[in-house]
């Protein structure tokens, strides 16, 4: 009789065994099973990480930058290289169930087994690669599972019943080393339906209980439209309502102060055409270049030919044209536009020289002084060794403690140094507090349930469309809801237990065939075991005898 598609595709994906063996399984077999499950859950909860980690890509490549001196897009690489590997995980283990299923061999091909074993090296590194370079992305994770979490468990739940049919299939002919793997079913199986009472997040309150929205502020003005630190970015930014443009100063030779982040050795590396402009020069600082010389740069070609955030799509011709022209603008430029709009500005100094950080003080106050902005527009955000804040500019502090010992009231942190309580528990204080960097919509709902004061995003032209949070609940109807998901799960697994409990009661009882082998419905029974015969992968773990099955099909 021809075999189905089905079962032959199955077989050779997995084995590349593409005609029927009759062979049993062996316990390598089940051990590369093991590790196939293994590699999938190891890939899938990389791929999590990863993709919760997308709101600090500009992190990964910033690093990257500092050693390389070259700007590429690593965090992209990344991903597509987790996804391919989780894909070819994925698949594999549906495959491996499938031969569970129709009754085939699970023996792994030999190349299979070395992709899974690079892939798991890969994610391997991958990972200790956080934990010794950027292990602060790490409280990012269970901060995400606030927003997920709820998600995730009816998910695992749906998973959890689809899987007890296999566990079921064997469970009354189960040895003492399966018995253990069935209790273990059972106590994660319990863990997962038990989950949601543990599972905390601040958007499990009522639709009346939501906070205000959170205010944007502009991470160097709105780096995913335009180049970062120039006035395109800045006046992109004003059009996404922003209340506060965040930027970074220093001061060139001629004591000018003008905007731009990267300092020390990637000093105008990255954002202009230093390079090119002055081939036999190098600037370590920006004390050593005047701000004419700086303003001859260019600030805005680099945007178009990295493409940073994949967002040079969504502009104009007209827009490419105005970022293709751009400079590097004086601290005076943004707060002429600071003050033509209304809006605050809350800026980092770097000094090269601490010896000289009382002088930078002075010649930035006297810049703002002589702007003509109203002092109180003006967000002051001193590092540990500048602790003289001017008269009439409001004091950010990025200590809680330190601003409670000097009674401040403006607080400015990572947005995973705060836990969501305490987040809520400082607004209510009526403290001000804002977290950096927000760009991606997950993580903005879930600051705007916990009741944060305002965000410093790249993705203002994102957030600002967001109506309410992606989902706001009420902790009784979720209640409601995981306990109904749970009780139909129960159910379900009850009934397929029942069924298969049947299954193996009515096969004891049927006549044998003329070979002496019992037959339950229409399929060969383990006259040893009063069983029908288990796939091969099962049949191995129930103890049959290997050279009786060999001569049974001799």
């Amino acid at each position: 009789m021809r075999e189905g598609c089905c079962r032959v595709c199955s077989r050779g994906f997995y084995s590349c065994h593409w005609r029927h063996s009759h062979g049993m399984g062996s316990k390598r077999a089940c051990w590369w099973f093991s590790f196939v499950a293994v590699a999938f859950l190891l890939s899938l909860c990389w791929m999590y990480i990863w993709l919760v980690s997308f709101n600090d890509r500009e992190d990964v490549n910033w690093k990257m930058f500092q050693h390389l001196k070259r700007w590429v897009n690593w965090f992209m690489v990344v991903i597509v290289v987790s996804a391919v590997l989780t894909s070819y995980c994925t698949l594999l283990l549906l495959f491996a169930l499938f031969q569970v299923a129709l009754g085939e061999q699970l023996n792994l091909h030999w190349l299979h087994k070395i992709f899974l074993f690079f892939g798991a090296i890969i994610i391997t590194c991958m990972i200790a690669g956080i934990c010794l370079v950027w292990p602060q992305e790490w409280p990012t994770i269970p901060l995400s599972l606030q927003a997920t979490a709820p998600f995730l468990h009816f998910g695992a739940v749906g998973a959890l019943t689809l899987l007890s049919l296999f566990v079921f299939q064997r469970f009354h002919t189960a040895k003492k080393g399966s018995m253990f793997l069935i209790a273990m079913f059972l106590v994660v199986s319990a863990a997962i339906l038990l989950c949601p009472l543990w599972i905390q997040s601040p958007c499990l309150i009522k639709m009346e209980e939501l906070p205000e929205k959170p205010k944007l502020i502009g991470h160097r003005g709105a780096p995913m439209l335009a180049p970062e630190n120039t006035m395109m970015s800045f006046n992109r930014s004003v059009e996404c309502g922003v209340t506060v443009f965040e930027t970074d100063v220093q001061l060139s030779k001629n004591r000018v102060p003008f905007l731009m982040h990267d300092n020390g050795s990637e000093f105008l590396l990255r954002t202009t055409n230093v390079q090119e402009r002055f081939p036999n020069k190098t600037f370590n600082n920006s004390t050593e270049i005047t701000f004419k010389e700086l303003r001859s740069l260019n600030a805005g070609e680099w945007f178009l030919k990295t493409d940073p955030f994949h967002s040079v799509s969504q502009l104009s011709d007209d827009e490419r044209k105005t970022a293709r022209s751009q400079t590097i603008p004086s601290l005076h430029d943004l707060l002429d536009l600071a003050k033509q709009h209304n809006i605050s500005v809350l800026f980092d100094l770097y000094s090269p020289n601490q010896k000289n950080d009382a002088r930078d003080t002075e010649d930035i106050v006297k810049t703002i002084s002589e702007s003509g902005i109203n002092q109180n527009l003006v967000l002051w955000l001193p590092p540990a060794t500048r602790n003289m804040t001017p008269p009439g500019f409001i004091q950010i502090y990025n200590n809680e403690k330190a601003m409670r010992e000097e009674n401040g009231s403006h607080l400015n942190v990572k947005y995973s140094a705060l836990s969501m309580g305490k987040i809520r528990n400082l607004t209510k204080e009526n403290y001000t507090v804002n977290l950096y960097v927000v760009n991606e919509r997950w993580l903005f709902s879930l600051l705007w349930c916990a009741g944060a004061s305002s965000v410093t995003t790249n993705a203002c032209h994102l957030l600002k469309d967001v109506d309410e949070p992606d989902w706001v609940l009420d902790p009784f109807i979720y209640k409601i809801i995981w306990i109904s998901v749970d009780i139909v799960s129960v159910v379900i697994m009850m009934g397929l237990y029942i069924f298969e409990r049947k299954t193996h009661c009515f096969c004891h009882r049927e006549e044998p065939n003329r070979d002496s082998t019992p037959i339950c419905n229409g399929k060969e029974m383990d006259p040893h075991s009063s069983s029908p015969l288990l796939p091969p992968f099962l049949r191995y773990q129930s103890g049959v005898d290997q050279s009786q099955r060999e001569s049974r099909l001799a």
